[in-house]
């Protein structure tokens, strides 16, 4: 893929980021939480978890065990029952007992709001710091997820494999008020049209924009299955 000058980069994310939020500007975020300290727990579980798996837990967990408090007095093997259903669980019962109790005795019982902060807790890396973030404290923070990572490369406007290196590339062409959308759009994208494995350019709406979409090879794909009357295929 060929590079791109930052003007083209903008015209593209504009263009896409309006076509994204005519479709999924009305979603409701696919984590359940009340509160930063759900939303941070959510965020540490959801590492190779599907959202799914990580809400039938916490229903549970957070009526058992609603504060702060309750999560840093568990013992590992408590924390470990608690969530052996879900993948990686000794490590993130870790992360769990590990946070709540740096919340509780260097945040004086909240959670942070600075990345930084956010950063420093067991198992919370720059997606988790970016999700509490922006979406309980509403600061602008791009949620740099594997669907947000690949179709951004998709589009043109990165090249990285790297999440901090696209989230800076992102910061760079995207408008601060979209930050938030971005992340939560292209998760959505991801799952109807761009997945991992099916990139389904014939149908998507963002193939237009696409860089990927609009490439010979993948054109000429299309057009052969236009010609063929489909409706939905793998590129």
């Amino acid at each position: 893929m060929t590079d791109l000058s930052l003007k083209k980069k903008k015209k593209i994310a504009n263009e896409s980021y309006t076509i994204l939020k005519d479709i999924y500007g009305k979603q409701e975020m696919t984590l359940n939480f009340s509160n930063a300290w759900e939303l941070l727990v959510g965020g540490i579980l959801g590492a190779q978890t599907t959202d799914e798996q990580v809400n039938r837990v916490t229903a549970v967990l957070f009526e058992k065990y609603p504060n702060i408090e309750d999560i840093a007095n568990l013992t590992l093997e408590e924390a470990i029952e608690e969530i052996k259903t879900i993948g990686l669980y000794r490590n993130k019962a870790k992360a769990l007992i590990g946070s709540a109790k740096k919340i509780l005795n260097e945040f004086d019982g909240k959670v942070p709001q600075d990345r930084d902060e956010l950063m420093s807790l067991p198992g919370v890396g720059p997606k988790v710091a970016n999700l509490v973030r922006g979406d309980f404290f509403k600061i602008p923070a791009i949620v740099v997820d594997t669907h947000c990572g690949r179709i951004s490369r998709l589009l043109g406007l990165s090249k990285s494999e790297n999440p901090t290196v696209i989230e800076k590339d992102l910061v760079e062409i995207l408008p601060e008020e979209t930050w938030i959308d971005w992340g939560h759009f292209l998760v959505l994208h991801g799952r109807n049209y761009c997945k991992a494995r099916c990139r389904n350019c014939l149908a998507c709406p963002l193939n237009k924009t696409c860089q990927y979409a609009l490439s010979k090879e993948v054109q000429i794909k299309i057009e052969e299955a236009k010609y063929e009357q489909l409706e939905n295929g793998c590129f």
